[in-house]
Order: structure tokens, then sequence, then C-alpha cells
């Protein structure tokens, strides 16, 4: 089973705050639904006392985003402590295999910069990150353009999932091994 994360932020950093962190487990070789998801919105205030950083360019875009879309991701209800994050995202990917993320350079070196910030340990090993922007680019990207649901983590998740699940069926990719 693998696992597709996306973050959605205050800026562009390694430090930068999390607003809100999305993931579902998939199998990249059916086009079955992603399965379970996982949806988290941590505290910003938290994150801004520990000195985790922003940028005003990416205020500045969040403003101008759908009023439903910015306030899911700035509104201030439903927020967790980081640890409680952490500790549930841990929880999350128990049994997966690998990790894709839109982009090698962008969620993971924030998630992991906030690991390391509150001393925990990656609960993932670097050769299990996978990039779908770079298999989408080399192979085309299968997915809907301008769908609703834009910069909602975890409606962006499903739908990079199911695009990494189109791509392997287009190239007739199957699994090497069985478990």
């Amino acid at each position: 089973m693998d696992l597709m994360l996306d973050l959605e932020t205050l800026g562009t950093k390694p430090d930068t705050v999390i607003l809100t962190l999305g993931a579902v487990k998939f199998n990249p070789y059916t086009t079955d639904m992603p399965g379970p998801g996982f949806y988290v919105r941590p505290d910003v205030d938290e994150q801004l006392a520990q000195g985790r950083s922003y940028d005003e360019d990416t205020l500045r875009w969040w403003n101008d985003q759908d009023p439903v879309v910015r306030e899911e991701a700035l509104g201030t209800e439903g927020r967790i402590s980081i640890e409680q994050m952490m500790a549930d995202l841990n929880r999350f990917l128990v049994g997966v295999d690998n990790i894709w993320a839109q982009g090698p350079v962008f969620d993971i070196v924030i998630l992991e910069n906030i690991y390391q910030q509150y001393g925990w340990p990656y609960p993932w090993h670097h050769w299990r990150i996978r990039d779908s922007r770079t298999l989408f680019g080399v192979h085309g990207d299968p997915r809907v353009k301008n769908k609703e649901g834009l910069h909602n983590a975890l409606e962006d998740c499903v739908s990079q999932a199911q695009g990494v699940q189109l791509t392997y069926a287009r190239l007739g990719l199957e699994p090497k091994f069985s478990k």
C-alpha cells in the first residue's frame, strides 16, 4: 500500500507553517478509489510561537482564493497540536510502503523539518519517497484540470493518487514481486 501526502502552507521554505495536511492510502497498480483519508489542521499559533515562518506573498495568494477554500485553510476551528498531528500521522503510516508527494522538495522537506524541530524521528526512510510531479512530467498528467476542491490537502491527495494510478495503468506497470 502506498500513500499520497499533501500540505497546504503559509510559504515554501522548509520551516513554513503548515495549514492543513492530507493523506490517502492507495494501490498504484489498480484504479480502485484511494482508501482511507487522513486530514488534520495543525495549530497555526503554536507553529508561529515555535518560530516557524510564513511568507507575505503566500498570504496574499491565500487572500485571492475562493472564500470557502481560504476559510478551510486559514480558519481557527478544529486545530490540533503539532505533536498530535505527528502522532496521528505516524499511526496512519503503519503498513505504508511508499510515500508519494507532488514534488520532491516541498511536502516531505517541510514535514521532516517539523519532525526535526520537535525532536521526533521521521516515520519513513528516504528511499521510500516517491514524486508524482516527475512521473506526470515524464508521462503526462492524466488528472482533470481546473477541478473543484483545489488547495484542499485531502482532495488534492485523492486527485494525485488517481493520477499515479492512471499513469501506471497507461504504462502497463505491474508489481515487481508480491509480498
